[in-house]
């Protein structure tokens, strides 16, 4: 057997006890939001807490189920001007309606 066709039997992506384990993660973690919701937390904490509970969620589906933690880094790093474009988009399209809305209410 020749290294090429060794390296072609390697599974490439996470296995399935794997997917369900990470499953089972954002289920979870998507319980304990709908917990905090029913709680009576001060606004700032609680939009803290759920910022960076969806932040992990988001690594966690990016990893495991868009396969990025098997691809190359470099792969991976052409991620930062995308989010960049598109946080930089939402400000410029979002932000003036706010601003405008704000002003409306007064």
């Amino acid at each position: 057997m020749s290294t090429e066709a060794r390296v072609l039997e390697t599974p490439v992506g996470a296995t399935v006890g794997t997917n369900v384990t990470v499953w089972g993660g954002l289920v979870a973690i998507t319980g304990f939001e709908v917990f905090l919701a029913y709680e009576e937390l001060r606004p700032a904490l609680m939009l803290g807490i759920l910022v960076g509970l969806s932040l992990i969620k988001a690594g966690l589906i990016m990893s495991y189920f868009m396969h990025l933690k098997f691809e190359k880094f470099q792969l991976v790093l052409w991620l930062i001007p995308a989010t960049v474009f598109c946080i930089c988009m939402m400000l410029i399209f979002f932000f003036p309606d706010s601003f405008r809305l704000l002003q409306m209410r007064h």
